[in-house]
């Protein structure tokens, strides 16, 4: 698992996702596009507020797409959860050598969306689950 270090304006980000949404973040990844925050388990639908109110509050603030992802202790979850935009239908998780990896496989009409332009959206989710599970290696199919 890598260290997590938050600068300045994702602390801010936090503190006002925090303030709209009166769910705790646990994590929080800015990407070039987007905006992900993670919440406690149980704490999904509090921090989308009804009607996805809150996710659009906070769209119209920072002016960038919110992802809202659900924190899980097993790794299966939590990376469905990272892929839930895409409709995952399975995921496997195996070690190769010293490598543990895992192959989402998701909605095939999603796919290119999972993996982004120039694989974008794949490094993100990646880095995402490297930063709180011990899973180095992460591919879509």
């Amino acid at each position: 698992m890598a260290e997590v270090r938050l600068d300045n304006q994702t602390l801010l980000h936090i503190g006002l996702f925090e303030r709209v949404t009166k769910a705790r973040v646990k994590d929080c990844v800015e990407a070039e596009d987007k905006i992900i925050f993670m919440v406690d388990p149980g704490f999904i639908s509090k921090a989308v507020g009804k009607n996805g109110e809150n996710v659009s509050k906070l769209r119209k603030t920072i002016g960038k797409t919110i992802q809202i992802i659900e924190y899980s202790d097993d790794p299966m979850q939590f990376i469905k959860s990272v892929f839930h935009p895409y409709e995952v239908e399975k995921v496997d998780i195996e070690s190769r050598g010293d490598v543990i990896h895992a192959t989402v496989k998701v909605n095939p009409a999603l796919k290119a969306k999972a993996i982004g332009r120039a694989g974008r959206n794949l490094k993100v989710c990646r880095d995402i689950i490297f930063r709180h599970h011990n899973i180095q290696s992460v591919s879509v199919a």
